[in-house]
């Protein structure tokens, strides 16, 4: 797929601010990566516990421009070689969204270069294309991440049928949740993965929540709720809590649910093809268990490595070129949409 259909190669400088990294990355024909620099604000957020919605809008405001001239630095590339300019738009944090969104259209108009506005858990799908050349729709793929639990068939580029989402918390709020409550800080998924290594995953029996009529539909309220309870009838009878095997006991219920909700979807509607996006997906039980359920099931699974699974600029310049190719453009009027739902423009 190139360009007016000639041998013209397409550069896309994109750009990601929607929750707390400024990125920016240079990406060659949708796959191939020549740049692709974050600045994290991880650091300053753990002081908190927690995104600060305003915090982070400040600092991609202090980093844009470093980036930006990072990721085209990087590329050994100049502004004027660039196809097209693509930047998340939504959902995510507004005021952070609205950073990267006024700096991809101020370059994009004053450079002459068309200006493409991409849905950031798109962006994420997207990640799967950049390490798997022999990766293309249609196929199932799980989304995990702080803010998003969907379970989609990719039936094109840009293409998506929701099969499945969260009634209420997102499976890496649940981690934050959880890892907060145990005193093991932010960010929580990472270290409960760590923690979890640590301990049985059988020790304590949580709840795997379904949700009636509507199979592969997510609940992770209730689990943890259940979590809670565990720890405050365990202070009140003086029963010591062992954090890793609670840590391990927690995840392996945020697996199964996963884990099977997906598989089984794939087998009833004859896909061969899975694979996962989004912060929860370098989550070493998950992906360990995904590996065997699609095993036994003879399914081929996907997923990027953890640097592309977590907000990044080489994803939305993925997902931007092939909106691209599309001929989606986008006006300068362009603006965020913190609440964008997946297939909306």
């Amino acid at each position: 797929m190139r360009k007016n259909g000639l041998d013209e190669d397409v550069y896309i400088l994109a750009i990601e601010s929607s929750c707390d990294e400024t990125a920016a990355a240079v990406v060659k024909n949708g796959r191939q990566v020549l740049s692709n620099v974050i600045s994290s604000q991880i650091a300053l957020h753990t002081l908190y516990g927690g995104v600060v919605p305003e915090i982070a809008s400040r600092k991609h405001i202090e980093k844009i421009n470093q980036v930006v001239e990072a990721a085209l630095e990087e590329a050994h590339m100049a502004l004027e070689e660039m196809t097209a300019v693509a930047v998340t738009y939504g959902p995510g944090l507004v005021g952070a969204l609205l950073v990267g969104v006024a700096e991809a259209k101020a370059i994009a108009y004053g450079a002459g270069k068309p200006l493409v506005g991409v849905h950031h858990i798109e962006g994420h799908v997207s990640a799967n294309f950049i390490e798997h050349p022999d990766l293309e729709p249609p196929f199932v793929c799980l989304i995990v991440s702080g803010g998003h639990t969907h379970l989609v068939v990719v039936k094109d580029y840009g293409e998506f049928e929701i099969l499945g989402r969260t009634r209420d918390d997102a499976a890496g709020e649940a981690f934050d949740k959880v890892a907060r409550a145990v005193g093991l800080g932010y960010p929580g998924g990472p270290k409960v993965d760590k923690t979890a290594r640590e301990g049985n995953p059988e020790a304590i029996r949580f709840p795997r929540a379904k949700v009636e009529g509507a199979p592969y539909d997510f609940s992770f309220s209730g689990l943890k709720s259940a979590v809670l309870n565990y720890m405050n009838h365990a202070k009140m009878t003086g029963e010591e809590i062992c954090v890793p095997d609670l840590a391990a006991s927690f995840q392996a219920a945020v697996v199964d649910v996963l884990v099977s909700h997906t598989v089984d979807a794939a087998k009833k509607l004859g896909y061969r093809k899975v694979a996962m996006a989004g912060g929860v997906a370098s989550n070493s039980a998950l992906r360990a268990g995904m590996r065997r359920a699609c095993k036994r099931a003879g399914i081929e699974l996907y997923y990027p490595s953890p640097v592309l699974c977590t907000d990044n600029g080489a994803m939305i310049g993925a997902a931007g070129y092939y909106e691209y190719m599309k001929g989606a453009r986008s006006g300068w009027d362009l603006n965020a949409v913190p609440n964008l739902r997946l297939g909306e423009r």
